[in-house]
């Protein structure tokens, strides 16, 4: 099948490597001419495991095309998938701009009949003002179809390819016997393609993220309670996650969730209910609680030091999350905001995102290479993502290398009991 990608940011990019190493022909557009310069060259502008290689791959073997010619792209496609940004509008909502100025466009480069599948996070309505740009520009036969995506980022190959759903919108039989062919080739272990109307798929992908959001918030409410009374929010965690009504995942507490969707999502989310009068105040205190949960590892901080003023800190951890180069809406910027607003001085350092971190510090903070580098004189640690070489470090090190031994664990990643044995002063999140 011969398909266009408009949009190569993540979901873009790993929709269209993925539908490639499947066989289709992709062709990926995107306005940004230095992010093609480098797609072309097999340089690829985000950090995702698997994602260089599959793509170089593709391209090696002429089904992965890079362009900024949209009408190129789409004139020959079949298939139009629409995967560029909706940044977040001044009031929550989801700004449209970009996603119906992608749809005028391929209305006038559409030269047969065309399936237009909106894969950008939007929220309830979008197909039908896709449909409406569409209609505006061009007699030609098409049908739009909602299609979000569901990829973790660190395991967005993983999800793309063994997917445990596909959620796909449609409004015709002829677009959806196109997308059950698109997708045959991922969803061969009986793992479900859910059908369904447009409206009910583009509010399925704000509900998902919501429900996630809400279990990190729930339980990060817990955590502070937990250390009001006494109680360890790991066993409590253990108890709830027993229950298989409930499960283990998105039960762990911390410092909060970031990135590009749950943050936005939320609010778009409460954006929508408020258009059509309704409040939802269970999501407006989700987003509450997680305000308050990026700010807490200073708070405690504060509270240990009593002044903040001319002291250093270590961080270890600036993406929102391991296994990416993410630091959207990341609970590290609250932190590291917070210390450098109280007068200390930070160090840092995270496996991959230290150029994307140079991008919202700049020369503010310093920039370790590696993990130890980023405790030599410090006062205090804060773990603020849960990278697996951080599970385990040299904690003697640790100790010789620090001024003080004291370790704000923002992901309860070490054990309390241990930390304080080896000697030093630890501070988890509603850990006893």
């Amino acid at each position: 099948m011969r398909i266009a990608i408009i949009g190569t940011g993540y979901v873009g990019l790993v929709a269209g490597t993925c539908f490639a190493d499947s066989g289709n022909d992709v062709t990926c557009v995107d306005i940004d001419e230095r992010k093609i310069r480098m797609l072309q060259a097999g340089e690829v502008p985000i950090y995702e495991p698997g994602l260089e290689e599959l793509i170089k791959k593709n391209v090696r073997e002429k089904r992965l095309f890079f362009t900024r010619d949209l009408t190129e792209a789409v004139t020959n496609a079949q298939v139009v998938f629409i995967a560029v940004g909706t940044p977040e509008g001044e009031s929550g909502d989801a700004d449209l701009q970009y996603v119906l100025a992608a749809a005028e466009q391929i209305g006038k480069a559409m030269k047969q009949y065309t399936v237009v599948v909106d894969k950008s996070t939007v929220p309830v309505g979008t197909a039908d003002k896709v449909r409406e740009a569409i209609r505006k520009v061009t007699d030609i036969e098409f049908d739009v179809v909602s299609n979000p995506e569901f990829l973790k980022e660190g395991a967005a190959l993983d999800d793309f390819l063994k997917p445990d759903r596909v959620v796909i919108g449609v409004d015709s039989e002829r677009a959806r016997k196109v997308m059950a062919d698109l997708y045959s080739p991922f969803v061969r272990t009986e793992n479900p393609v859910l059908f369904m109307d447009t409206r009910s798929a583009e509010l399925t992908k704000y509900a998902a993220n919501a429900m996630l959001a809400t279990r990190i918030s729930f339980m990060n409410d817990i955590a502070a309670l937990c250390e009001k009374v006494g109680a360890d929010v790991d066993f409590v965690r253990k108890g709830l996650g027993s229950d298989k009504r409930i499960g283990y995942p998105f039960l762990f507490p911390g410092v909060g969730y970031g990135g590009s969707c749950f943050p936005k999502d939320v609010k778009a989310l409460v954006a929508t209910a408020r258009d059509y009068g309704l409040e939802l105040d269970l999501l407006r205190a989700v987003e509450r609680t997680n305000e308050r949960q990026k700010k807490l590892l200073v708070t405690k901080a504060a509270k240990h030091y009593g002044s903040l003023e001319g002291r250093k800190f270590g961080v270890w951890g600036l993406a929102f999350k391991p296994k990416t180069d993410d630091m959207r809406e990341a609970p590290s910027i609250e932190v590291i905001e917070g210390l450098i607003g109280k007068g200390a001085q930070v160090i840092a350092h995270d496996p991959v995102s230290p150029h994307t971190a140079k991008r919202v510090f700049g020369d503010r903070i310093r920039y370790a290479s590696v993990p130890y580098e980023a405790l030599e004189g410090v006062d205090g640690l804060f773990v603020v993502t849960e990278w697996n070489e951080f599970r385990h470090p040299d904690f003697e090190r640790m100790k010789t290398l620090m001024k003080s031994p004291v370790v704000f664990d923002g992901r309860n990643v070490y054990d309390p009991a241990r930390m304080r044995e080896l000697g030093f002063t630890y501070y988890g999140i509603g850990r006893r």
